[in-house]
Parts: C-alpha cells; structure tokens; sequence
C-alpha cells in the first residue's frame, strides 16, 4: 500500500482570490443567506468545460488513477462478458452497452486491478448486481453507469441481504465518477476497510436508505475526495465518514431527504470516530442533521447554503486544508442544484469513443 505523503500546491492564494471574487460577485452571504440561490448557469457552460477525463482529488495522488488505460477496449452487453474481462489480469477499458441483468439476483462482478468499467453514452446499466473490489485492488474506474434494483421488498434497513451496487474492501487508487445508483439492497456505494486515495464524484444516489458509507475499520488512513454529487431521496450515509484520514467534500447537493420521523438516523454527512472532514461550498434542501461530527472527529465547513433544514449542525478541530494536496475547482454554492443536477450522473458524451 502507497504511504501517503502531502504536497502543497503553488497556486492556492490565486485559486482562494478567484473563488472569493466569484463568491462575492454573485452576493452570497453567510449560511443560508445567499442572495442568488437560483444562479444560472452560464450560456457557455459545457460539457466539456465541467470535467475532463482524467481523475481530480485524491484519486490522481501517489501515482494516479488510470483504469485500464493502454488495455485492449472491449464492448460488453452481457454478464458472462463483464464478468470475465472485469476480473481478468490484464488492463482492460470495459465499455457497457445497455441493460446488463445480472443473475442470481444481488450477484457481485468481481472488478479486478487495472480496470475501466465504463457506460456507452447514458444507456449502460447494470441491473440487480454488485460491482465488488477484493483486498488489493487497485487502479479501477467506474464511470457513467447505471447500477440499480437489487431491493428486496421489506428490508428496509438492509439487514438480511448485502446487495450494494458497489464495495470495496482495502483497495487503493478508485474513481468513482458520474454514475447513478438507486433502489439496492444495502448500500449503494460502501467504501471499506483502510482503502486509500477514492475520488467520488458527479454521481446521483437516488431512492435509497444507506446511500454511501466510509470507514468498517479502527486505522485512520483513507483519503477521499466527494465532490458534486447529488443525493436525492435518500435517508442517511451521505456519506458517514468513519475513521478517515481526510475527507474533502464539496459542491454536494442534497435534496429530498426521506423524512420518515427517525431522530438520529436521517442525516447527511456526518465526521465519524477520528475522521477529519472538510465541507465547502454545498447545498442542503429540506435536510434533517445536515452536517454533525462525533467529539472525537473534527469538521471544518465552510460557504455551504442551508434550506429548510433542521438539527445539527457541527463544526470543531481545524481539520485540513485540502489545497495542501491538490487543486480543484470550487463552485459557489448558489449555483451548485443547477450544476449538480444537470451534470451529475449518466451523460451521453461518456463512453461513446474509442476508448
């Protein structure tokens, strides 16, 4: 496993004086006091100017994240075909065209070292399966998929059947990138057991209970970057963050939380055990406990909007700064239901070339 090492950046007064500019041109006041909660998106706003396809955040450290990148491309409508190339030796980019149903129901597809796993356009899914990294993988992408309907009708709490739409268990160098997951069994992306250097980000968690959680372990090494993402409909895990070394989370958008009268367990984020969490600049819609850290944890936030929200709202420790390991752009928050919900998710420029 890479030991992970900081490294600061040059360009962090002229990217922290760009955003304050930005921020303030558009008259954003403190928490919940935005003057342009509906800001619009600029007529030249693209695609292409939203995301590259290269990994940002903690996934493009101590090496990058590459996938299968320089592996033969294959397309793949089928299971048997998924399977035997996601768990091959060698570096493949895996490319998903259509419904991919995948039996007995709640079955896992083992994602091996070195992998692309990535959607055709918006049409690629996988449909009541799980995509499963083993201890020791490392240097996988999944992207623009959508992984969904694994719910058994009952288990509400995930309790009898452990049919997430992703997990992995002591992996290292994972993007995790414009996907929608929704109505699974458990979790809909679970994070686990000291794994290392996670970018997580433009996907959609829709329609679920647990949506994503970090952590299943007492050590304090992972690093992860979640970053616009959309969770709508969802209950908790948004993500709890148990025992990570460092948690950067902006421009998320949360929105029609599942109000179900639980007291404790409807929330959003939440900085667990020895977590150090980093919130900026993200929006919170109607959210019971938006944001909460245990004593021992610590949570720094900083230019989030809150809407209609209630409960807690945590912030101590001084955390990190994420600009002492790699750039990134920050968007205000105002801006940030617009963005999300237009560019989060499945899209059709994704996965349509070559490679």
């Amino acid at each position: 496993m890479t030991h992970f090492h900081s490294k600061r950046l040059p360009r962090r007064g002229v990217v922290l004086a760009a955003v304050a500019g930005l921020v303030a041109a558009l008259g954003l006041g403190t928490i919940g006091e935005a003057k342009a909660e509906t800001a619009a998106l600029s007529p030249q706003e693209s695609a292409a100017s939203r995301w590259t396809d290269q990994p940002h955040g903690f996934a493009s450290l101590a090496g990058g994240t590459s996938g299968g990148a320089g592996g033969e491309v294959v397309t793949v409508s089928d299971q048997a075909s998924l399977a035997k190339y996601a768990a091959a030796e060698e570096p493949y980019v895996i490319r998903v065209a259509g419904a991919v149903a995948v039996q007995p129901f709640g079955s896992d597809v083992v994602v091996a070292s070195n992998k692309t796993i990535v959607g055709v356009g918006d049409t690629g899914e996988i449909v009541h399966g799980e995509l499963h990294l083993n201890p020791g993988t490392h240097n996988v992408i999944i992207r623009n998929l959508t992984i969904r309907d694994s719910y058994v009708e009952g288990d509400w709490d995930g309790k009898t059947q452990d049919f997430d739409a992703i997990q992995m268990d002591t992996v290292d160098h994972v993007w995790i990138d414009h996907n929608r997951l929704t109505h699974m069994g458990d979790g809909l992306l679970d994070i686990r057991k000291d794994s290392q250097y996670i970018t997580v980000s433009y996907n959609q968690f829709a329609n679920h209970n647990k949506a994503f959680g970090i952590g299943w372990t007492t050590n304090v090494q992972t690093q992860i970057t979640i970053d616009h993402n959309w969770f709508t409909g969802t209950k908790q895990r948004n993500p709890s963050a148990d025992n990570c070394a460092y948690a950067h989370l902006y421009n998320n958008y949360m929105s029609a939380q599942v109000a179900d009268g639980d007291p404790v367990w409807t929330y959003g984020n939440w900085s667990r055990g020895h977590t150090k969490m980093v919130i900026e600049n993200s929006y919170y819609d109607g959210v019971q406990h938006p944001y909460q850290a245990d004593t021992t944890a610590e949570l720094v936030q900083r230019g989030s909007i809150l809407k209609n929200t209630t409960g807690r709202q945590d912030e101590w420790g001084t955390a990190f700064d994420p600009r002492d390991f790699y750039a990134y752009r920050l968007d205000p928050a105002a801006a940030v239901p617009a963005l999300v919900t237009r560019f989060s998710g499945p899209q059709k420029q994704i996965g349509t070339g070559p490679a």
